[in-house]
């Protein structure tokens, strides 16, 4: 049969009227002047300086969870480690510096990671869980894939095509991709030799960390990590090459990359960044991303993690994304809420991707041939929708080969369905966005995002993030994300995920209300 012989129709999609009330009243990003900054604090030097051996990344992470466990008093669960904490003594005195250029520390963070999903969220505390604001994805059987894109999938795998295929990926889908990532930027700048498909955002960065920092000249040379970041890429990297954590603060829905460009030195051999920052969702600005693309130089990989980058308002991409020291990751676990179909892409200059080919084929042979439609339709799709076609007509039927068996007909009815499920998707996660916003400002301080799905949340009556998940779970049932673990070094801060359904958001916010307020009449 045809592709699209079936279409199916697109899911409802609708938010509460009360949703859309609270969301008009919310602030913009532009509008939050608050300084946002994720350096180190006091009680992150404290736990260094009690360490018995500062490079041992397990000792910092018990010593961590100690203190925790020793300040829930009563409510601890786990006696021995409040323990360990009564017995630690400060033994030295460290500063920031020290700290950011740790390597202990990345692996620390990387195991208190571990933790929080492994022994904490899903372990032991699972029955505490009512609530899940902490996932950091959207719920996919809410606003999951297009329904199109989902008989492409089945398309595939009737068709048989899950066999070996180019290490890069099936020329037609990088083709595709090309010329999706053309229509984002501000001139064509890539054809199919930029592009690789991938098997996701993480295992881009951890094998384009072998790539890059493992050949023979690479050894102890230095990698600047823009946080806060994701754990498993700052680990990767440090894996490979010695890690330097540099704070980047916000404001206004802005990431300032001052600090990375001052940081580069003529040992840098990597700069990784997310260009929309978790938990903030702050967004780098197109001039200083290109100050800071030229003055790392040739012999410097600038690796940009797009992967938090949507859900705000279309820009067009600086064509100094381009550069031949830079390579973009993109993956579908975001955007189109797919996180376990692990697939994604890498654009690069041709020679960096040529090589790479040599790296995939012998590290892990190539992605999942049968992801290969759907990734094409998906990109010819999203280009079409992001120029403002109204319908496909003749040319946009010749892009595709003739075996898919495509028509005007079920090619525009096909586009139809996924232009509206898009668009819905898009408004009902903003919205749900905007109305967070609003609602959990009334009971802390918010960090306005100006992209992704996610937003930083501070709590005053708490001075360390995982103790506030660990009382908020107890006391109200609310799973929330400490900020420490996305390497925000300062105070409570933690992240909310938005797309979640609004009664969970609307119930989380009234059981936040509560608890902040009776611990404000007891301080009081």
């Amino acid at each position: 049969m045809p592709l699209f012989s079936h279409v199916p129709g697109p899911r409802q999609l609708t938010v509460p009227g009360e949703a859309r009330a609270a969301a008009a009243l919310a602030p913009s990003a532009g509008q939050d002047l608050d300084v946002f900054h994720p350096g180190v604090d006091e009680r992150l030097l404290d736990v260094v300086n009690r360490a018995r051996d500062p490079r041992d990344p397990f000792e910092l992470r018990d010593l961590w969870l100690s203190r925790v466990e020793c300040e829930l008093g009563p409510h601890s669960t786990r006696p021995e480690l409040a323990r360990q904490w009564r017995r630690s003594r400060p033994r030295r005195d460290v500063g920031a510096d020290e700290v950011l250029s740790s390597r202990a520390v990345v692996r620390f963070v990387k195991e208190l990671f571990n933790w929080y999903f492994r022994d904490d969220l899903y372990g032991e505390l699972a029955d505490d869980r009512q609530l899940l604001l902490s996932s950091g994805s959207v719920d996919e059987e809410r606003w999951g894939l297009p329904g199109v894109l989902k008989e492409c999938l089945r398309f595939a795998l009737e068709r048989d095509w899950y066999g070996y295929s180019d290490s890069r990926g099936r020329i037609p889908a990088r083709q595709a991709i090309a010329a999706y990532e053309n229509a984002l930027m501000e001139r064509d700048v890539y054809d199919e030799s930029n592009v690789a498909i991938t098997l996701g955002g993480t295992f881009s960065v951890s094998t384009l960390a072998d790539f890059v920092l493992s050949g023979p000249a690479a050894g102890g040379r230095e990698v600047l990590c823009g946080i806060p970041n994701y754990p498993p890429l700052v680990e990767a990297m440090a894996r490979r090459g010695d890690v330097r954590m540099v704070p980047l603060p916000s404001t206004a829905g802005r990431m300032s990359l001052e600090p990375l460009i001052q940081a580069l030195t003529p040992r840098t051999s990597m700069v990784l960044l997310q260009t929309a920052a978790n938990p903030t969702g702050a967004l780098v600005d197109e001039d200083e991303l290109a100050r800071l693309i030229h003055a790392a130089g040739p012999g410097t990989t600038v690796l940009l993690d797009e992967c938090h980058e949507w859900l705000g308002p279309q820009r067009v991409r600086s064509a100094a994304r381009a550069a031949r020291n830079v390579v973009r990751v993109s993956s579908l676990s975001k955007n189109f809420s797919a996180p376990g179909l692990k697939t994604g892409w890498m654009m690069a200059d041709r020679e960096f991707i040529a090589e790479y080919y040599e790296h995939a084929s012998t590290m892990f042979g190539g992605p999942a041939s049968f992801v290969y439609t759907v990734v094409e339709v998906l990109a010819r799709l999203e280009r079409w929708r992001l120029t403002g076609l109204d319908a496909p007509g003749p040319a946009e039927v010749a892009e595709f080969e003739p075996g898919y068996g495509l028509t005007v007909g079920s090619l525009g009815r096909a586009y139809r369905s996924y232009v509206r499920e898009r668009n819905d998707r898009e408004d009902v996660l903003s919205t749900l966005r905007s109305a967070a916003c609003h609602r959990f400002a009334e009971v802390s301080r918010v960090t306005v995002p100006a992209y992704s799905i996610n937003m930083a949340v501070r709590l005053p009556e708490w001075d360390d993030s995982y103790r506030c998940f660990r009382d908020l779970l107890r006391e109200t049932g609310v799973s929330v994300y400490p900020g420490i673990l996305n390497f925000c070094f300062s105070g409570s801060v933690v992240r909310v995920t938005t797309a979640r359904p609004w009664s969970d958001l609307d119930a989380a916010s009234d059981r936040l209300r509560l608890v902040t307020g009776v611990r404000q009449a007891a301080d009081a």
